[in-house]
């Protein structure tokens, strides 16, 4: 009995330090949403390094987990309605970038309507490793330089960190990096800083409470054509799910505790859906030439 109770505690034990850990770090984007604007704007965005994976993404819904969460569970106990962007920042970006280890698969997803799509992708990047070398924050660096999505690539990495990694895409240089841009100044990353998570879940706070009223963060694999051309269906009309349910006796009616309807809370989640989309007609990788290295 006492072999059997030692077994089991060690069992526990076991368990409980089975609990994946991952390595954070920070990189501050600088990017121009515009293409016809000299406006600069910026997002901290985080890459988790995990033994499995990465994942990397705009920090701004997983850094206010503890917000989310609150104002949900107050929602929920009071059976009031509640207007979340009022006091929940919205991302610049919504989509995820995952890449797999050892093989480096790449995963690009995003979330189109209820569902999070998302395509698969084999990169080999063709790194040009220069000798120059400088000081990147606290890290030695060294120069290295690529062209990916139509734009000419500069990046530094260090070897002072054994991550063979980067942020959204970029893989591949015997080092993190910590500091790319692309030729233009369009969009520039660097590392601000890390940190250790003991207790890692991949799924935010929001994730979580999403998956509860059916949005489950599972993606669904497609191919890249077919993800493209269902997220510009998706901009163009943010609300067309939900257009089937959309009579005028369930658009008139108010929502629980609020003088709100339906009708109005859907035409205001439209319009920042479309400012949402508007906001950037610049993306990191430039579209025509996304599609012709696909053939």
């Amino acid at each position: 009995m006492k072999k059997f109770f030692a077994l089991f505690l060690l069992t526990i034990f076991m368990g409980l330090n089975a609990q994946e850990t991952a390595n954070r770090f920070f990189y501050e984007l600088t990017f121009k949403p515009k293409k016809d604007s000299a406006r600069m704007d910026k997002v901290m965005t985080s890459l988790d390094i995990t033994a499995k994976k990465s994942i990397y993404q705009d920090f701004t819904i997983p850094a206010q987990d503890s917000i989310i969460k609150a104002e949900v569970d107050a929602m929920e106990k009071s059976g009031a309605f509640k207007d979340l962007m009022k006091s929940v920042r919205m991302p610049k970006f919504s989509y995820k970038v995952t890449k797999e280890y050892p093989n480096m698969k790449t995963t690009f997803s995003d979330q189109i309507g209820r569902k999070r799509m998302g395509y698969d992708e084999d990169l080999k990047f063709d790194w040009k490793i220069s000798d120059e070398k400088q000081k990147i924050g606290e890290y030695n660096a060294q120069k290295a330089s690529t062209e990916f999505g139509g734009r000419k690539w500069t990046a530094w990495f260090s070897t002072d960190i054994p991550f063979q990694d980067g942020p959204y895409k970029f893989s591949g240089l015997p080092g993190l990096i910590v500091k790319i841009q692309d030729e233009g100044n369009n969009y520039s990353w660097e590392l601000q800083g890390n940190k250790k998570i003991t207790k890692y879940s991949e799924e935010s706070e929001a994730d979580k409470i999403n998956a509860r009223y059916g949005m489950s963060p599972t993606v669904i694999p497609t191919t890249r054509e077919k993800f493209e051309k269902a997220y510009e269906s998706f901009k163009a009309d943010p609300i067309a799910e939900a257009r089937p349910f959309m009579t005028a006796e369930r658009m008139s009616m108010k929502l629980p505790g609020s003088d709100m309807t339906l009708g109005e809370m859907i035409k205001e989640q439209e319009k920042r859906a479309k400012d949402y989309f508007g906001s950037n007609n610049n993306p990191i990788e430039i579209p025509a030439v996304a599609a012709k290295s696909k053939k």
